[in-house]
């Protein structure tokens, strides 16, 4: 294995690591929101996007105008975007819906599919998201 790779793939797994630590902060800082009825039925969804450099700029800013669009959609939770410090072309977007319909209704919202068609060509990695449950 190259130096390059073994690097890379420790910053992956860093990533990757603080946006456990996200999500848990916002379970274990929300354990008032356990108690909620509707609690169990919230859609934890990570995302990443990974903008090819000579795209930064501009992906980027796409990135913020879909969270703050987002943040307008009927049953959004929480949405944070946050980079890479080492590398800022590298973006995870953390997103918390009230249950599957209001996420369903999301990415089927004209700005959503906006968004997706827009920011497909600057990726340098098909775009990565992955839904999550509460496990409380």
């Amino acid at each position: 294995m190259r130096i390059g790779s073994k690097v890379n793939s420790m910053q992956s797994v860093v990533l990757r690591m603080a946006v456990v630590v996200l999500l848990a902060s916002w379970s274990l800082g929300g354990r008032a929101l356990a108690q909620d009825s509707g609690a169990h039925d919230r859609i934890y969804v990570v995302t990443h996007v990974d903008i090819v450099p000579p795209n930064t700029a501009t992906g980027t800013k796409l990135v913020q105008q879909y969270v703050a669009d987002s943040r307008k959609d009927k049953g959004i939770v929480q949405i944070e975007a946050s980079a890479q410090i080492s590398r800022v072309n590298h973006i995870s977007i953390v997103e918390v819906w009230q249950n599957q319909k209001a996420f369903d209704e999301h990415v089927a919202a004209a700005h959503t599919r906006q968004f997706r068609q827009q920011i497909d060509p600057m990726l340098g990695s098909p775009y990565d998201e992955r839904l999550h449950l509460l496990l409380e």
